[in-house]
This record gives structure tokens, sequence and C-alpha cells, in this order.
């Protein structure tokens, strides 16, 4: 990374959820190493720690609770809607209660975390929102009903917010990881080798990328890149978009 591009955001400050691990916490290491100071937020307390590690500011929070939302900072140049979780059953066993927290915290709260951003950027003329899709913002697969919900909505949420902020200088785009190498993914590997009777690798290429054309887990820097990319100036004209990081799992 060129000495330019590693201080284009100097003097900005960015909001990253789902930060104590994985890709979040990636988006934090490296807006903060391109100058911006990063909030990181996360249910869990781990995040202390990593933001410690790089040198920004933590909230421990629940954000399926709406009150708490309201305690995170409102005035950022740069919101990155990372927070998730996976929970997998058919339609007729999945339990209601697991749907709706997921709808809380992968639509709900990206709305009212854009919702409380957006006046700040507005009068700045200057913003950012990056939201954390998912190949299954563009796909569907079998046994994730309430996953695929949220990430076809968190879609449609970032078209809205592109389009009303347009002309106050803000962009809102997704991107759409296929599987990347964190703990969540990497976790799966060994009850799917027996339960297809495969070694690590071969689940790795045979079940977890079999639509995928490279057959390689996405590295969370990756990831990371991408988001860093689109919160630069020269990304002003990229809004009301989604960026597949899928090893060309859409192209199929």
């Amino acid at each position: 990374m060129s000495g330019a591009y590693h201080s284009d955001l100097a003097g900005k400050s960015a909001l990253v959820t789902g930060a104590a691990g994985g890709i979040g916490l990636a988006c934090a290491e490296a807006l903060s190493q391109a100058g911006a100071k990063v909030h990181l937020v996360d249910i869990d307390d781990a995040v202390e720690k990593a933001a410690a590690g790089v040198g920004g500011v933590a909230h421990v929070v629940d954000l399926t609770d709406a009150q708490a939302v309201e305690t995170l900072p409102a005035e950022i140049d740069i919101l990155v809607n990372n927070a998730g979780f996976q929970h997998i059953a058919p339609i007729h066993e999945f339990p209601p209660e697991t749907f709706t927290r997921v709808q809380s915290l992968m639509v709900t709260a990206p709305f009212l975390l854009i919702r409380r951003a957006l006046p700040s950027m507005y009068e700045r003329g200057w913003g950012r929102v990056v939201n954390m899709s998912s190949v299954h913002g563009l796909r569907a697969s079998p046994f994730k009903s309430a996953y695929v919900t949220a990430k076809h909505a968190l879609e449609g949420l970032s078209k809205v917010t592109a389009l009303e902020g347009a002309e106050h200088g803000v962009t809102s785009n997704c991107v759409n990881p296929g599987y990347v190498r964190t703990p969540l993914v990497t976790g799966q590997l060994q009850a799917q080798a027996e339960e297809h009777g495969l070694e690590r690798d071969a689940v790795i290429e045979q079940v977890l990328l079999r639509r995928s054309a490279i057959k390689r887990l996405i590295e969370p820097a990756d990831v990371a890149a991408c988001v860093l990319w689109l919160s630069g100036d020269h990304a002003a004209h990229v809004t009301g978009t989604s960026i597949p990081l899928d090893g060309g799992w859409t192209a199929a």
C-alpha cells in the first residue's frame, strides 16, 4: 500500500460492527491503518482487546437492543455494517425466535445505524456506508432461510440509502463475500468432514466451494481491502451496487 493511499482516510472516523474478530476486525485494522479513527462494536467483550490492538475505541453493545444502538457515536464518516450470525435448519424446523433475532441484528440494526449516521454525513457532504452482505444476498441456499432473507433485505436497504444519499455526497454499497477463512467457517470443517466422510481440504473444495470456480477460501484481509477501497474519495461514483468476492460463484 502506498504512503498516499495509506493516509487516505486521515481525519475521518469509522464505525465497524461485529468487530471483535474475523471480517469486522480486518476492516477495523485496514481503516485504522489508512488513518481513520475507528469505533469497534461487538456483543463480545473481546472487542476491547481488538480495539486496543488497532488504536480504536471499543463499544460492547447488543445491536438487537434498539436503545443500546442509540448509545453509539452518530457523527461518523464511514459506517461498516458487518455484524451477523448464522443458523441452519429447514424452514419447517426453524425457530421463529431465531429468525426474528437474525432480522433484528442484520436488517433492523443496520437501518438504525444508517438512520443515526446520515444526518451528520449530510451536514458534511460526505459519507460512506458499506454493508457486509454475502453471496447469499444474491443467491439462495437451502436451510438458511433467516440469513438469506436478511442479506436480501440488506441489499434493498443499501440501494435505498444510495439513492437518498447521492445528492449529499454519501455512497452506499454492499460487499458480497463467499466463504471467508473465519473461525465461523473453519469451525464447521471437522463436522462437515465427519458428515461427508472427507478430509478437511476436500470439504473446502467439494462442499463449501462446490459452486465456486476458485477453490480457495477468501482471506478476511481481502474483504477488508474492498471495504477500504469503497471508503475512499476515488469511489465517489460507486454507489447502489453489490461487489461479489465469491471466486466466480455468481458467474456460473
